[in-house]
């Protein structure tokens, strides 16, 4: 009887030092070569790597992976179309969704077009990134452990806490802010109309009419994937699933966007799958998850380590215009 949940000891990757680069200067990031264009892969070398290799050696290897697509696009021609999706077991995970649906990040955010949880098979899952922070999946692996329980992967797959980042914002200017992280998943959320019954025990020097916020924080950062044209394409989770996969799990508990339209596609699929849908949803074999792990098609690379930064901006126009 085949069980949702498999495990298998795996070695964690050990992190290498370099000549005149201290371990806490940069981090390593899996990159898959082959696919997207040869431009970005060199771009990205140039921009993020330590100690870029010779580019006439990263072309050979983008060339050769390349070539190895082409076969595997004879060989495994439509793997992506109609995935297995399992129902869950209620009964099992009743506790767990129970507290799961009374999220609000998933009351808010997942109301859009119809939506489910169900089991995955990590493997077919079309993937859109191109680079995995292996420094990152280090640390999720060690919180998971060698061969976690359904639960764990549960949790996390499908986060109740929502732990947040580190983060550091502060006054740059009369009217900018600036806010760093080192989570990539920062980001601009929303511009919020506030009444003053929204606003409490804030000191004011008048009396307040209303106020405009300008929210920057973290996205709901469930496991995620789109269900579109009988395909399956992950939107958010990519580290946790890498993760997870490593460490020999092949099937999770997923949040499914139901699509059937590239209309609604455009409003709940990320930029890059948007950008070039065909790519995603009609090419035989497009980029799937298990391909991070296929020596053949990815370059580990140490590259520069960075914060992501979000400036904000406002602007104020006071004047006066004819009465209506």
């Amino acid at each position: 009887m085949e069980t949702l949940f498999e495990n298998t000891d795996a070695e964690p990757v050990s992190r290498v030092s370099t000549n005149g680069v201290t371990k806490e200067s940069y981090d390593e990031n899996l990159y898959l070569i082959g696919r997207p264009t040869l431009k970005q892969f060199l771009r990205f070398v140039r921009s993020h790597a330590v100690n870029a290799p010779a580019e006439g050696e990263l072309v050979k290897e983008w060339q050769e992976a390349n070539a190895h697509l082409q076969a595997l696009q004879k060989e495994e021609g439509g793997i992506a179309d109609n995935p297995h999706i399992a129902k869950l077991d209620i009964r099992k995970h009743e506790h767990l969704l129970s507290e799961f649906f009374k999220d609000p990040l998933i009351q808010n955010g997942f109301n859009t077009v119809p939506t489910d949880v169900a089991i995955v098979e990590l493997d077919r899952l079309i993937v859109y990134q191109h680079h995995i922070d292996l420094t990152y999946v280090r640390e999720l692996e060690k919180k998971l452990g060698p061969a976690p329980n359904e639960e764990q992967i549960f949790r996390t797959c499908l986060l109740h806490d929502h732990p947040q980042p580190q983060v550091k914002w502060s006054r740059v200017h009369h009217n900018t802010w600036v806010f760093m992280s080192p989570s990539n998943d920062m980001r601009y959320l929303s511009t919020l109309k506030l009444h003053p019954g929204n606003i409490k025990d804030y000191p004011l020097s008048g009396t307040l009419a209303g106020a405009v916020g300008l929210a920057v924080g973290f996205g709901s950062n469930f496991l995620n994937a789109v269900y579109a044209e009988n395909r399956l394409i992950l939107n958010n989770g990519s580290h946790r699933a890498y993760a997870l996969r490593k460490i020999g799990v092949t099937h999770v508990p997923c949040i499914i966007q139901h699509v059937n339209s590239r209309d609604q596609l455009d409003v709940v699929a990320a930029s890059d799958v948007t950008g070039t849908p065909d790519y995603y949803l009609r090419h035989p074999r497009p980029s799937l998850l298990k391909d991070y792990f296929d020596p053949r098609l990815h370059k580990v690379f140490q590259v520069k380590r960075l914060v992501k930064q979000i400036v904000v901006k406002f602007e104020i126009d006071d004047g006066y215009v004819p009465a209506l």
